[in-house]
């Protein structure tokens, strides 16, 4: 079923042509990734697709009906509504009547009320909705309903983004980045939840294991054409590769074919025959085939690395609180020449503190950390280049000197630094803010490296860079002969580059793992728990006697049974959210007993539907 066909778009800013003549297609059910360098307009294309933007020229063809939900890497809410207003202004069907129904809750006392919007919630098959859109902000770590926007950090914003797209359900879904910001936990929990959910999806992400897990169709832009790759990121790799020898081929049997005709032209035949004249206009044709060339300029990355000694950077039983959060506690820790060594940890945990006290940016509450004599610290941080107003790519170069040293005694000027990093001429004197996301972070990148730094330490490099620029880096880092510290959420990148692990586990415990990201996952699956192996059992246990008994079940009474298990799950989250309410120190008598009839009302309903359970699971048993 098609959803939606793109027909001819252009799209231009002033002189600056992003791309012209595309057309492409989505169907119901595809997972497709959009792949292209930075600024060649990928965000201008997803803006286009989710009406947030019109193209110059051509024109978007939608199915009647077809209701797309758009994950932007900047989203914008209300700062003066919660989590809550935000979650529940939708024109979804099923979250207004959970949002009645959740109001009702709100007020007990009102039976009528309440029972309509539990009819409701009956009628239109909502507890299964309710149950997953409450997993979705539970996985997201979005449980304080009732925080303000205004308070909300920038990750947190996204995450609250991301969870509207999902719980909206729309029948396509266009995303912009949707794991930056995300935990490696939340990133592995959306990427198993896309691979099994119907979800129609639309992305672009720099995130290799994700598209490798979740995409069957990768889109590329790639000199101004669009490629179809009908498989997921090992199966656009390898036909990419065969395409372009195939391309190079074809160029070299058109070199040969116009010398050819050039010597033929240049005979200048008299005789004006058809036959002629169709080999003359065809002339124009193979010399614009024989001429074709790939630009395919890589950033170069090089650097005059200052010797490193044999002291680096000591940790001396370090610890770092703020007020009951622990971040370290007595850590300690040598490091030693070449190592490389990927951070990872749950948000809020204490990576970017832990790299602030490294860079002396911020102060042990106890301990000592001594950094060697000669120990030059390059360190590139998640908030990126500081953007001064009409600021010029070239000035931020400038700015370091106008020739910068590279290795064996070689210098080149600003203006060719930049080239190697792919800013051309023209580009070299835009406006630094007018760059793109990616183009803003492959200068910075750049910045950082002119420092010629012999410690190098990455707070989520990835972010925003693509797929070509990612893969020069790695290569860079690979042959770093200095000392390297990454935090990133891109497990690709860390398999590819770290030698062994910091694991933030919280409460000031730190765990060395000597391996990379899925070595570590690995490790932790062969590992469980035995509270976790009996749960395991008894949820097996669990799902065989829900088959057996299901089998003596008529189809109502089976249709009943399921529908209660997600009612009686749905009214447990309903009664945790409510005991929380109740750690609140402030609250008045009044409140108390106001959230008491309350807590009491869906005890009363659970155990009601309990019963009822419990009838039709015994209705056959012997």
């Amino acid at each position: 079923m098609n959803y939606l066909t793109v027909e001819n778009i252009s799209k231009s800013y002033g002189e600056l042509e992003l791309f012209s003549d595309l057309s492409f297609s989505i169907h119901k059910d595809d997972k497709i990734a959009f792949v292209a360098k930075n600024g060649s307009g990928k965000t201008s294309i997803l803006n286009i697709l989710s009406g947030a933007d019109t193209p110059d020229s051509g024109q978007i063809v939608m199915r009647n009906g077809l209701r797309i939900s758009f994950l932007s890497q900047s989203p914008q809410f209300d700062q003066n509504l919660t989590i809550n207003d935000t979650i529940f202004n939708s024109d979804s069907p099923q979250l207004k009547i959970i949002e009645n129904y959740e109001k009702a809750l709100q007020h007990p006392e009102n039976t009528e009320a309440y029972q309509k919007a539990f009819e409701q919630m009956d009628i239109h098959n909502a507890w299964e909705f309710e149950l997953q859109f409450k997993q979705i902000l539970s996985q997201l770590k979005l449980d304080n309903l009732n925080q303000k926007i205004s308070t909300m950090s920038g990750g947190q914003i996204k995450r609250l983004a991301l969870a509207q797209a999902l719980i909206s359900n729309p029948d396509l879904l266009v995303l912009d980045e949707p794991t930056n910001h995300l935990d490696l936990e939340m990133i592995e929990w959306l990427e198993h939840y896309f691979a099994k959910a119907q979800f129609t999806l639309f992305m672009v992400t720099h995130d290799r294991y994700f598209l490798e897990r979740v995409c069957n169709e990768i889109i590329e832009l790639d000199h101004g054409k669009l490629y179809t790759y009908k498989g997921n990121y090992s199966y656009y790799l390898e036909n990419k590769e065969a395409r372009i020898a195939q391309e190079q081929v074809e160029t070299g049997k058109a070199k040969q074919l116009f010398k050819k005709e050039l010597e033929w032209m240049r005979r200048q035949p008299k005789a004006r025959t058809t036959k002629s004249k169709s080999r003359i206009d065809d002339f124009s044709d193979i010399k614009k085939r024989a001429h074709q060339r790939r630009n395919d300029h890589k950033v170069e990355l090089e650097i005059n690395m200052e010797r490193l000694g044999s002291k680096i950077v000591e940790f001396h039983k370090v610890s770092k609180s703020f007020k009951d959060k622990v971040i370290l506690d007595g850590f300690e820790y040598v490091f030693k020449k070449g190592e490389r060594i990927g951070i990872i940890g749950k948000n809020g945990t204490g990576k970017s503190t832990f790299l602030n006290m490294l860079t002396d940016n911020l102060k042990p509450d106890s301990g000592k950390i001594v950094i060697g004599d000669t120990v030059k610290f390059g360190y590139y941080t998640q908030g990126g280049i500081t953007i001064k107003p009409q600021q010029k790519v070239i000035e931020v170069i400038k700015e370091f000197g106008e020739f910068i040293p590279l290795t064996k005694g070689r210098q080149i000027s600003a203006k060719q630094l930049l080239e190697r990093f792919l800013f051309d001429g023209k580009k070299q004197h835009d406006y630094v803010e007018k760059l793109s996301g990616g183009e803003q972070k492959r200068l910075y990148l750049c910045t950082v490296l002119i420092q010629n730094p012999n410690f190098l330490i990455l707070d989520e490099p990835t972010n925003d860079l693509d797929i070509v620029t990612l893969n020069i880096l790695e290569e860079f880092l690979l042959d770093f002969p200095g000392c390297l510290l990454v935090v990133s959420h891109d497990r690709y990148f860390m398999d590819k580059i770290v030698d062994h692990l910091f694991v933030f586990k919280g409460e000031g415990e730190v765990q060395d793992f000597p391996g990379n990201y899925s070595d570590y996952r690995t490790y932790e699956a062969s590992t469980p728990t035995e509270p976790k192996v009996a749960e395991d059992t008894s949820k097996v246990s669990e799902e065989k006697a829900k088959d057996y008994k299901a089998e003596k079940l008529s189809y109502n009474e089976q249709k009943e049974y399921k529908n209660l298990e997600s009612k009686i799950r749905a009214l447990e989250l309903d009664k945790k959210a409510l005991e929380e309410k109740f750690n609140d120190t402030t609250l008045s008598q009044e409140k108390i007993n106001e959230l008491s009839l309350q807590l009491q009302g869906i005890i009363d309903n659970i155990e009601e539907k309990e019963m009822r359970w419990f009838e039709l699971s015994e209705k056959f048993e012997s």
